[in-house]
């Protein structure tokens, strides 16, 4: 179980960014044994999590709403597995009221919360998992489960089987099977070891004295040694189950086990092709009857066929002159009411009085201006005569004027 405080101790450490993978891989084995996928993804067609979904990291794809809405949905189920009601929110419920809404329910079981609830409308992060992890825990405890030790399973030894020969086993024998074994294994000769075993064989003939050397070793001594020393010098071989030779055994074995299941389900099969056959045979048999049965029908079927695609030939045909009849009766018709129009505003006018009663004014007007002309032209003659009257009168003074008598002369 997770502690409430290790967050705060986890900050402290260098693991605190990583600590969230471990957390949501923890919290994906309890959703597995609360059997999420049958509460609740089958139930909203969504896809299982993956070990690290809720978990933050930048080199992880991620998807803001749709984590939210899933861990939304998870810490509601949660909520009421752990025997609170809660109801299930929506996709466009508030994120702010279904977070706070969260958070109260998480309060309410003890958890501890000191983290603003804007860390979790992210949808992924520490504090997500941190909360999920948490109510899946009190969920458990609902259910009443408890966790257990482990049982690892024991491994049995392998009994030594033991090679037991009456004659004994020279060391030389046990380096030419080594030798073998080898070079069956690895197909390739070591040329280093066949060198130094070389230059070991002609140090050893080097450093061989020539003179023969005798023993002066008791004979009963001898063979008392022989008889303690025997039981350590017998070879013992262990099985290795990387051994070719096992595996060819296994081969043979399962091929044997392979022939006897074959002529058993070789019989089986041979009796479902027999069945196979005569059903397509009754098959066959039973479509050329009903293909018989049907000819005429078919016949039929394909002279009301190529009358059909003659009719919609035709009806293609027709259809194409209405549709060009139509446009043209369209065109008669706006020109029509054309017509009609200019018609009836002639007929209106002609009916009208108005055109009368325009004639009437603009004469009463013409006469008002003719009047009024006449007063100009009244006026203008009246100026005139005034003017040649004053000229005429200027010209009579100045006529009187130059007819004055002189003076008379004598006078002077």
């Amino acid at each position: 179980m997770v502690d409430d405080n290790r967050r705060g101790d986890d900050e402290r450490g260098p693991g605190a960014a990583y600590q969230m993978f471990v957390v949501m891989e923890d919290l994906l084995d309890k959703l597995k044994l609360l059997d999420y996928e049958e509460e609740v993804l089958a139930k909203h067609n969504m896809k299982p999590l993956s070990r690290h979904y809720f978990a933050s990291s930048a080199y992880m794809p991620s998807n803001p709403g749709e984590q939210f809405f899933m861990f939304t949905i998870i810490a509601s189920w949660l909520i009421n597995a752990a025997g609170r009601p809660f109801e299930q929110p929506q996709e466009y419920d508030d994120p702010n009221a279904t977070v706070s809404n969260i958070l109260s329910q998480l309060r309410a079981f003890g958890g501890l919360v000191d983290f603003p609830p804007s860390k979790l409308k992210a949808g992924s992060g520490e504090h997500v998992c941190y909360v999920l992890d948490r109510l899946a825990e009190e969920a458990l405890k609902e259910r009443v489960f408890s966790w257990r030790r482990p049982n690892y399973p024991t491994e049995e030894m392998e009994e030594e089987s033991v090679m037991e020969d009456d004659a004994e086993l020279t060391l030389s024998k046990v380096e030419e099977e080594m030798t073998v074994d080898d070079y069956e294994e690895e197909n390739v000769m070591d040329l280093e070891a066949l060198k130094s075993r070389t230059n070991q064989s002609e140090a050893r003939l080097s450093s061989k004295p020539d003179n023969i050397l005798e023993s002066n070793m008791d004979a009963a001594e001898w063979n008392l040694e022989v008889e303690r020393v025997l039981p350590q010098l017998k070879v013992t071989i262990r099985t290795d189950h990387k051994d070719w030779r096992i595996h060819v055994d296994q081969m043979h074995q399962h091929k044997d086990g392979i022939k006897s299941s074959l002529k058993e389900t070789k019989g089986y099969l041979d009796k479902l092709q027999e069945e196979i056959g005569k059903t397509l045979e009754k098959v066959g048999s039973r479509e050329k009857y009903i293909n018989n049965q049907l000819e005429h029908l078919i016949q039929d079927y394909r002279s009301a066929q190529s009358k059909l695609s003659e009719a919609r030939e035709c009806y293609k045909q027709g259809s194409g002159g209405v549709t060009e009849r139509t446009r043209v009766l369209a065109e008669i018709t706006e020109e029509l009411e054309k017509v009609k129009q200019e018609m009836e505003e002639k007929g209106s006018s002609m009916s009208d009085g108005a055109p009368v009663v325009k004639i009437k004014q603009s004469l009463t007007k013409l006469k008002q201006e003719i009047v009024q002309m006449d007063i100009r032209i009244g006026v203008v003659e009246h100026t005139l005569l005034q003017a040649k009257l004053k000229e005429k009168s200027n010209m009579t003074r100045d006529m009187h004027a130059t007819n004055i008598p002189e003076p008379a002369i004598g006078a002077y």
